[in-house]
């Protein structure tokens, strides 16, 4: 639903690690020690600058490139009623110049270089990277501490830029049903949790949206203070400290940089149920429940577990999902589940899927709920715990063997105030849930009166609506 970067397997090559973790099911010793021993090998090296900069570098000479990213700790979940989607709005507007670098610079001179550049933000954080040939490093670091503090916001440029934020939403939500139907779970399932707000924001905010909002949020939120550079790579760690501080030390802080106000959602009292209507070839069927994140949880081995309990749910080929409801009773065409437990805030536990042709949405929910209730009732097996916990070793190591997948991680993390550090029990935390925790978090969140449920009822298509998929420049 929003822009979470999670831990091992989630958003990587689902096939390629199951095969790996089929392969080595029941060694889990030596897979652990392998990530110990690359950590090991590449410790991640923490400096501050006087200016409140704090710099994260992780060596890794496999390939002669660095990954540099800079994290701002602000993202829609900062924003309040009447200014959502800002965060997305100044991410777009920092590729519009500065008085050095004027607009289409940036790009132009990581492209001369041979690299490549882009941003995103979420819920929690708004991030920018270059990927760059290591010798070359000094040229992302030129052109990114240029446009922390001196962003010029040409009010022309503006005006552009937003519209095609607006074209954005149109493609990618509006005219997306199962993205719009995401879009109005997420404002039912939260009373006054920011999560209840899209990342790119309401149409109406966007609308009344003026170049003097982007400016107070560029100034109030973009400063060194506020920001982890992370460089991952075939680098020194000092030498990079040193190239930060000739780029990055003489920016000026931001004072007293206030962190938002908590808005911790309410508790939910029954449950909640909405159907969206919308253009579209089939039905949709998405449900949440309240369960706490990382930051937050009393327990703290919860979260794991109930990772672990999606992973049963939904963890490729052997899942419970795939093997009963998919090829088994053939209810569903696909049905997915998974937790949002890495943000700075309590999120979800997500269901969703799609019925198979001639099956009811009413069928499919109810094939999902009686999976719920199946878990509460009889612990999982030895073998379905070893198989997920293999899929997540999996796909920590080949997270870890991208600098990209390594930067992203210890970003978001930093970011969203867990600290960087957690990735490395991560694998040890997953190992040690048992059959019991799994049962005991299914039976504690997994209830009625904290789930919401959003089906997609589907209308006519327009046929003569334009298929065309637009591509979205910066």
């Amino acid at each position: 639903m929003r822009r979470i970067l999670p831990f091992a397997g989630q958003n990587r090559n689902t096939k390629t690690i199951l095969a790996v973790a089929a392969l080595f099911a029941g060694f889990f010793a030596p897979f652990a020690q392998a990530i110990e021993r690359l950590d090991v090998k590449s410790p991640v090296h923490e400096y501050k600058l006087d200016n409140g900069l704090k710099i994260l570098v992780k060596q890794d000479n496999r390939a002669p490139i660095a990954v540099v990213e800079l994290w701002y700790k602000v993202g829609s979940s900062y924003e309040h009623d009447g200014l959502t989607g800002v965060s997305h709005v100044v991410e777009h507007m920092m590729f519009k110049g500065t008085q050095k670098h004027p607009t289409g610079e940036f790009s132009r001179i990581i492209a001369e270089n041979g690299a490549e550049d882009n941003a995103f933000t979420s819920d929690d954080y708004t991030a920018y990277y270059q990927i760059i040939a290591a010798d070359r490093l000094e040229v992302a670091f030129e052109l990114e501490s240029d446009r922390v503090r001196n962003l010029t916001l040409p009010p022309a440029e503006f005006k552009k830029e937003l519209e095609v934020v607006k074209e954005e939403r149109r493609w990618r939500t509006e005219d997306k049903p199962p993205a719009l139907t995401r879009e109005q779970f997420s404002a039912v399932a939260f009373l006054n949790s920011p999560y209840k707000n899209p990342v790119i924001g309401w149409p109406s905010d966007l609308n009344a949206m003026q170049v003097e909002d982007l400016r107070a949020w560029y100034e109030r939120w973009y400063a060194p203070n506020n920001a982890t550079l992370v460089v991952v790579g075939d680098v020194e760690p000092d030498k990079v400290y040193e190239l930060a501080k000739q780029y990055y030390g003489p920016l000026k802080p931001t004072p007293d940089i206030a962190p938002p106000k908590p808005q911790v959602e309410v508790e939910q009292k029954g449950l909640r149920t909405l159907v969206v209507k919308a253009p579209a070839e089939l039905p949709y069927l998405l449900m949440g429940y309240k369960t706490p994140a990382l930051i937050n949880a009393k327990e703290k081995w919860e979260p794991y577990a109930l990772e672990v309990l999606a992973g049963i749910m939904d963890g490729g080929n052997s899942s419970r999902f795939a093997r009963e409801l998919v090829r088994g009773q053939e209810i569903a065409a696909d049905a997915s589940a998974w937790y949002s437990g890495y943000g700075r805030m309590s999120d979800l536990f997500s269901l969703s899927g799609t019925p198979s042709k001639g099956i009811t949405v009413e069928t499919l929910k109810a094939a999902l709920l009686t999976q719920v209730e199946k878990l509460k009732t009889e612990q999982v097996s030895a073998a379905e715990l070893e198989r997920v916990k293999a899929g997540v070793i999996a796909g920590e190591i080949y997270q870890r063997d991208s600098q990209q997948g390594q930067a992203e991680q210890l970003g978001s993390l930093e970011s969203v105030g867990l600290g960087y550090q957690l990735a490395d029990e991560y694998v040890g935390n997953i190992l040690a849930v048992t059959p019991e925790q799994v049962q005991a978090v299914a039976k504690k969140y997994l209830v009625e009166d904290h789930l919401t449920i959003a089906e997609l009822e589907p209308q006519p298509i327009d046929p003569n609506k334009s298929k065309f998929e637009p591509h979205f420049e910066r």
